[in-house]
């Protein structure tokens, strides 16, 4: 018996890891699996009326757009709601849980979060009934609205510490704020956009960015101060091998709680402990002008949990189940490092992480030879193209080298590995 699986994209402008990843499904070819064969195909989709009650051709959905857009995450929801298509992300909980939402759980999970707060927007929440309600009802804002005092808060969170956006993305609206006035001029600036204050980490040990794709993390050491092309350092084994497994162990945490599984996450290690600062991200940087190195192991990753969840028949979880992680992280007599081993095996459970193991080395293992014979062979164009749409036309010779070279060294890597 054979099926017809097509995997959609929804993307915004990016061309380089999408024209990777419908690469290397081609190639996959047919998959045989416990007596049915799956035959794969991708597809672009674009933003068009729907009949809420058609049926689609997708089994999954990769989404990069309907964190920022409406039409696609309406669309969205009702392909998970009434066509059970798997869909990464899930549209449910990245609008209902942000930034903000990760950090209380993680907070009650026992993770050590550093010292927040939320604060009230500087202008008025732009909302219809509100602003309804105020013409309606004089002083309603000034009623409900408490006074507070910023500068009073932002001496206890201390100085230097960030405002961010509660529920931002790409550093956007994020200021380092190291003094009374700069706290009143950044919130000043804020206008609409709500915000935390976070206690500064400076003088850190380290800076990781881990990128979670299904139950694969890449913890990667990454420097914000560089440029673009250089944030990620090619660096192994930069973690002691605890503090290595607590930063992986975090964010499959968050993940599997929150029912995310394209998702990064960012750490800072300061004196050899772990605090996590920024753990959701609908749409996770995998370009190769920034990943580069990391670059072919994300699209691998991506094509192996595709294939997994929709082989298997995965079902698409529109739900939370938090109390099961909060019974670990409510336990007062529990050490930490015992609510950690608790949490992986929670998450290891959720992303199935035997049955996956046992996937990838029964129908995937030939895709690792042809991930490898891609990127050796065929990727150059894709890598040129995406170098001269991204930096100008004097720069673009050096940055085609540049990447060149960093995702030739993974290539080498890998056949070493392999053959080790």
């Amino acid at each position: 018996m054979s099926e017809a699986r097509v995997i959609g994209m929804v993307l915004g402008t990016e061309e380089d890891w999408p024209t990777a990843f419908e690469t290397l499904v081609e190639r996959l070819g047919p998959i045989e699996w416990r007596g049915e064969t799956h035959e794969f195909s991708t597809e672009r989709i674009f933003n068009e009326p729907f009949d809420l009650r058609y049926k689609p051709r997708y089994s999954l959905v990769i989404d990069r757009l309907a964190w920022w857009y409406d039409l696609p995450r309406a669309w969205l929801k009702k392909i998970a709601l009434m066509d059970d298509v798997y869909l990464l992300n899930n549209p449910f909980t990245f609008q209902s849980m942000e930034k903000h939402s990760a950090y209380c759980a993680m907070i009650r999970l026992g993770v050590k979060v550093p010292e927040t707060w939320l604060i009230p927007h500087k202008v008025p929440t732009p909302i219809a009934q509100f602003e309804y309600m105020a013409a309606k009802f004089p002083g309603v804002a000034s009623r409900y609205n408490a006074p507070f005092d910023l500068l009073e808060i932002g001496e206890r969170v201390g100085y230097p510490l960030y405002m961010k956006p509660f529920d931002g993305g790409q550093w956007v609206g994020v200021s380092r704020v190291g003094s009374r006035e700069e706290l009143q001029r950044a919130y000043d600036e804020s206008g609409v956009r709500m915000m935390h204050l976070q206690a500064a980490l400076e003088d850190f040990d380290v800076f990781a960015r881990s990128l979670s794709i299904g139950p694969e993390t890449m913890v990667m050491k990454f420097r914000p101060e560089r440029p673009m092309h250089d944030r990620y350092e090619v660096a192994h084994d930069f973690l002691p091998p605890d503090l290595g497994h607590e930063v992986v162990t975090i964010s499959k945490l968050v993940n599997a709680f929150f029912r995310w599984e394209f998702n990064s996450c960012e750490t800072i290690v300061k004196d050899g402990v772990a605090y996590p600062i920024d753990y959701a991200n609908a749409s996770p940087d995998v370009a190769v002008t920034s990943l580069h190195y990391y670059f072919p192991w994300a699209i691998r990753a991506l094509v192996r949990w595709c294939a997994f969840c929709v082989v298997t028949g995965r079902r698409m979880r529109t739900d939370l189940d938090t109390r099961g992680y909060f019974k670990i992280g409510d336990e007062p007599g529990m050490p930490y490092e015992e609510k950690l081993t608790e949490y992986r095996r929670l998450a290891d459970d959720y992303f199935e992480l035997d049955a996956y193991e046992e996937f990838l080395d029964g129908p995937l293992a030939r895709l690792d030879e042809t991930v490898h014979d891609y990127f050796a062979r065929d990727f150059d164009d894709v890598l040129v193209s995406t170098v001269r749409s991204t930096f100008p036309e004097h720069e673009q010779e050096q940055f085609v080298e540049h990447y060149r070279g960093l995702v030739g060294a993974w290539v080498a890597d890998e056949a070493a590995r392999t053959h080790a």
